[in-house]
């Protein structure tokens, strides 16, 4: 199976999986609450449906490629059989009486009201919960009841309201603060500090130009000790700290190696420079030590073998695997002399390979892991809720820290669609990676769910609390053209994201 499709299924279970439980959060609330939910669909369902069913009569009946069945609704008559309009000309309606419903057809779907259908749309763009005597993106003002009834959502006090609308946040949260805890639990925790990056940090070419150098080790930013990584990207791009002191190697040819200590401070504008490169900032440098060969490649040819150590590419010397790469890439379609030791043996040996002008040789590294000391705690089941919960915590706290960029011009560019989150995802199938992933996007799911914009969850709270404090509820139609609004300023973002990926993919 190809890279592109491993990625594909692997995005679209995740999402999937999100969605579905998302919505589950609205559903449980609201028949806490003893509010219909008329229907629940794992994507949405313009015209037809893939697949639908529901309790009818007792019988679970199932639909493939069908129409949209109507609600059980009809046109509000006045005493001459004749439509009543609203004040716009649009027909006011009510609920079917139970003497219509009994007179329907056996196999009608209007049986039984009070039971959800549930199904999968053709249009995967995330899934809806059709609650009953709501306003949202499958219900317009004018399609509710003229009068609000008791299993509506219109009907019940904002206490109840509340729950239901924040459900699907609060269950999204809750399911990646598991996801951490079960990862916690079955494979404890492993990261690297930066003080163990004994062979230094690569890094971005951004970086570079403000006069690192790939090698150095980071001391201190601001005076503070980074622990990880991830404490560089969000101390300089997020907090503005910018000032750092570096030890720099001055020369490996004699062991131990000696150090200068530089002074560097970052320039204004850093974090648009490194948003606008599409790059990351910095990574730990390991050694170029082969840990497999592909077949037919010019390593394979030139009799590399897993475990060569690469020491220098047409003489010039390779501290890291990431010279070697920098190396190649500077002679396309070229024959190159590669230096490397092979394991359990000093002495030096040359070859030459041709690599073509993807410059490549054809191996694939051993993992920086095998070689740089790393911190790791295993947790016991107990031990391992609080650790998922206080992980799970941090990286929503620092995902809303880094957020505010996106309000940037290169960060408004930086913005991906489904292109850039399927590629979080790695090209080999991974439960730890995907499920991993998977816990960091319902994180970011419930985040940008919340935001107080129309159409969003965010929104109806928005609306909930206005209502609260003022005591006066907004109107069926207000609430109406306010999602109308966000959801189609959603479908610009979406669109606008999307085409990021496709400019950034020619």
């Amino acid at each position: 199976m190809s890279t592109f499709w491993i990625k594909a299924l692997q995005l679209i279970l995740s999402l999937s999986f999100l969605v579905i439980i998302h919505e589950l959060g609205h559903f449980t609330f609201a028949r806490i609450f003893k509010v219909r939910v008329e229907k629940f669909y794992m994507f949405f369902n313009p015209s037809f449906s893939i697949f639908r069913m529901k309790k009818i009569a007792g019988k679970w009946r199932f639909r493939f490629f069908a129409p949209n069945v109507e609600n059980a609704m009809v046109e509000k008559k006045d005493a001459n059989g004749n439509t009543i309009l609203d004040r716009k000309g649009k027909p006011v309606f009510r609920p079917m009486t139970d003497e219509e419903i009994a007179s329907l057809p056996a196999d009608d779907w209007r049986h039984d009201p009070q039971n959800t259908e549930w199904g999968i749309g053709w249009l995967p763009f995330g899934g809806y919960c059709a609650i009953s005597g709501m306003v949202d993106e499958t219900t317009s003002a004018g399609e509710l009841a003229s009068e609000p009834q008791p299993w509506e959502y219109r009907s019940k006090p904002t206490y109840q309201r509340l729950p239901i609308i924040i459900g699907g946040v609060l269950v999204n949260f809750i399911a990646a603060m598991i996801i951490y805890s079960a990862l916690m639990f079955s494979n404890g925790e492993e990261y690297m500090k930066i003080e163990n990056a004994t062979y230094g940090m690569q890094y971005s070419d951004v970086l570079l130009e403000e006069g690192f150098k790939n090698g150095d080790k980071i001391l201190t930013i601001n005076g503070e000790k980074p622990e990880t990584t991830k404490d560089v990207v969000e101390w300089a791009l997020v907090e503005g700290k910018h000032d750092f002191v570096l030890l720099r190697p001055v020369t490996y040819e004699q062991l131990p190696a000696t150090y200068d200590t530089i002074a560097i401070t970052l320039s204004d504008g850093i974090d648009q420079k490194i948003l606008a490169s599409g790059t990351g900032m910095l990574d730990y440098r390991f050694p170029a030590v082969v840990g497999e060969v592909s077949e037919g490649s010019a390593a394979a040819m030139a009799l590399m073998a897993e475990g060569d150590s690469i020491v220098a590419v047409n003489g010039v010397m390779t501290t890291a695997a990431q010279d070697v790469k920098a190396e190649l890439m500077k002679h396309p379609c070229e024959t190159i002399s590669v230096s490397y030791f092979r394991r359990d043996d000093e002495q030096m040996q040359t070859c030459e390979m041709f690599i073509g002008d993807e410059c490549i040789m054809g191996v694939r590294w051993r993992s920086a892991y095998d070689y740089l000391q790393t911190t790791r705690v295993e947790y016991g089941f107990w031990e391992s809720i609080p650790a998922g919960i206080e992980y799970g915590w941090s990286v929503l706290v620092s995902y809303v820290k880094q957020f505010k960029l996106v309000f940037t011009k290169e960060g408004a560019k930086s913005l991906g669609g489904f292109g850039s989150i399927g590629n979080l995802f790695p090209p080999v199938w991974d439960w730890t990676i995907f499920w991993n992933m998977t816990a960091f996007l319902s994180i970011i799911l419930a985040f940008m769910n919340i935001i107080p914009i129309p159409g969003l969850d965010g929104g109806y709270v928005l609306m909930l609390l206005f209502e609260m404090i003022t005591r006066r509820k907004p109107s069926d139609r207000f609430l109406e053209i306010a999602n109308n609004i966000g959801f189609w300023l959603l479908i610009a973002l979406l669109i606008y994201a999307n085409l990021n990926d496709v400019i950034r993919f020619f």
